[in-house]
């Protein structure tokens, strides 16, 4: 099993940041900074470890925090033995955690810093706090960020936007109106680059969860001559509304809000299932409708939750172009094996298959914890004679 990604922030790690600053700044407490990092942080949870080494950084570093700053920008440059994986950008979340943390007063010097951070380790985190603090004067910069000839910056502009960025603080007033973002949006929708696209998606996705008609509208307007490229934005920033059903995200993919339908031959296997195994399912669609249907088809399981109460998760299934009075089958599998983030329960599972906006029932199962198998006793020898 992998280590938990907390630990990529061990003493390693943070003597390789001591060395970068020290090769930079000759008076820098090396033992200090790592003695000081040190102290509580394998108890701590990965952006608590960030925020721990940044808070040594603080302690450590001149009281000055433009002089601070300009120190850990230069420390940047120095060559560092860095891990060829996923997590070598995180070597700099103490570095904007700093500036998130220390810098609000020094604004300027703060979006330089962010501004060159962002491009080794995404800064979405940190610049909320300046949203927060200052949204207009925030903006602004962000305005002359998505012009930028760096990838890693266009994006800063619209993740760092999302109102509802997950592991980050929430952006309250662009949840009550994202005018802002969607300006900013605009900027970025035909980016050269799938790294900034993907960030628009995620973040038109964030806002249809509290303005869904707004989003298909701006959705909507661009999908006229739009190109391939943004047209899998629009289909991207629409995916919680189609899993949701909303009419208007799914006509505008083409698909059939209310298709003319029926659902014949379910089949479900086992209908008595054991927490960790596998259900398999199948069920024809077949047509009501005298013209072809475009269907976007999901499923949703119902399940028992750790209190007791039902909840509900949405698969997506298949998109398929049904025929006039045309029958088409679907097979899916429900996974009963516990994951990290997904724990499964016994009791009574129904499975529904939502096609449009319309859910129509397949039917349920049960589900039982595994027997425990319990010890043979153990026969008691003879004493020899």
């Amino acid at each position: 099993m992998a280590a938990p990604l907390k630990d990529f922030f061990d003493e390693r790690l943070v003597r390789r940041i001591a060395n970068t600053i020290a090769a930079v700044h000759s008076d820098f407490p090396t033992e200090k900074f790592v003695a000081q990092s040190m102290v509580g942080l394998s108890k701590l949870e990965l952006l608590d470890r960030g925020k721990h080494v940044a808070d040594a950084l603080a302690k450590t570093l001149p009281n000055d925090y433009e002089q601070a700053v300009d120190i850990l920008l230069r420390s940047l440059d120095v060559p560092t033995t860095r891990e060829d994986s996923a997590m070598a950008g995180f070597f700099y979340l103490p570095h904007v955690t700093f500036v998130a943390r220390w810098g609000l007063e020094h604004f300027d010097a703060s979006m330089r810093a962010q501004h060159a951070l962002t491009q080794r380790f995404s800064a979405e985190f940190s610049i909320r706090y300046f949203i927060l603090r200052d949204a207009d004067r925030t903006l602004k910069v962000l305005r002359s960020f998505a012009n930028d000839e760096s990838e890693h910056v266009r994006r800063l502009v619209s993740e760092g936007t999302r109102p509802r960025l997950p592991w980050a603080v929430r952006l309250p007033a662009f949840i009550a109106n994202p005018a802002p973002v969607l300006e900013l949006l605009e900027l970025l929708r035909d980016d050269p680059a799938l790294y900034v696209r993907r960030s628009v998606a995620n973040n038109l996705n964030d806002i249809a969860k509290d303005h869904p008609d707004l989003v298909v509208d701006v959705c909507k307007r661009w999908s006229v001559d739009a190109t391939p490229e943004r047209k899998w934005i629009i289909q991207h920033a629409l995916r919680w509304l189609v899993k949701r059903g909303f009419p208007g995200a799914i006509t505008l993919l083409g698909g059939a809000a209310r298709p003319k339908v029926r659902i014949e031959g379910v089949n479900i296997e086992p209908s008595r299932a054991q927490l960790g195994s596998v259900v398999r399912f199948a069920f024809d669609v077949v047509s009501e409708a005298t013209k072809n249907q475009n269907l976007l088809v999901d499923y949703i399981v119902h399940h028992p939750g750790a209190s007791g109460k039902t909840r509900s998760k949405v698969w997506k299934l298949r998109r398929i172009e049904l025929e006039a009075k045309g029958r088409a089958r679907l097979e899916a599998k429900v996974s009963l094996v516990d994951r990290t983030i997904r724990k499964h329960y016994p009791g009574t599972y129904r499975i529904d298959v939502r096609i449009g906006a319309t859910d129509l029932p397949l039917g349920s199962f049960d589900v039982a914890a595994p027997a425990v198998s319990k010890p043979r006793p153990v026969k008691a020898k003879r004493a020899s004679a």
